[in-house]
């Protein structure tokens, strides 16, 4: 089954920039597939995940946090619908944060942070080490999205509903 890879606050407003397709290309003997701008990988070909990310991070220009999952993790996660009856509308973008392990407790969901007045980030649910939510399209969000850390007590990384799609679609043919 395919590694799937997420890097960790990598091309984001100009901080720690990097080509992923450049890094795709390297790793190519992996069967590495580049999916957007963000640092997602699917790896196609075996390996160890200590060997990948050993790999991932020799070749970055930079340090990095890596979080990684098999296809077939990813793919039971989402098989919950997680958006279900959650329409889609403009300024509101659905997202998945992948944990870097599952966390030893939860808050209760579904939330909003913030908690009180008008939400920016709403959790939706979640699956192990994946939590599903929406956020506002506007700058405050930046703020909210990083208390997640905190709220959760592991690190994580988030990624648009639509690069997760790309994802499911290329896992589906492997």
């Amino acid at each position: 089954m395919p590694i799937v890879t997420f890097l960790r606050g990598v091309n984001v407003g100009g901080h720690r920039t990097f080509r992923p397709s450049l890094l795709a290309n390297q790793l190519s003997h992996f069967g590495a597939l580049n999916i957007g701008a963000a640092g997602t990988f699917v790896i196609r070909k075996p390996v160890s995940q200590a060997l990948l990310r050993s790999e991932l991070l020799k070749r970055l220009p930079f340090h990095a946090e890596v979080m990684m999952c098999t296809g077939r993790e990813l793919i039971a996660a989402t098989s919950i619908n997680p958006f279900d009856g959650e329409p889609l509308r403009d300024g509101i973008v659905h997202f998945v944060s992948i944990l870097t392990k599952r966390p030893r407790a939860f808050p209760s969901i579904p939330f909003c942070i913030p908690n009180s007045g008008r939400w920016f980030v709403r959790i939706l649910s979640r699956h192990g080490r994946f939590v599903f939510g929406c956020y506002r399209r506007e700058m405050k969000v930046l703020g909210h999205l990083g208390s997640m850390d905190k709220l959760f007590g592991v690190p994580g990384t988030i990624r648009n509903w639509n690069t997760i799609s790309q994802v499911l679609k290329i896992l589906e043919q492997t």
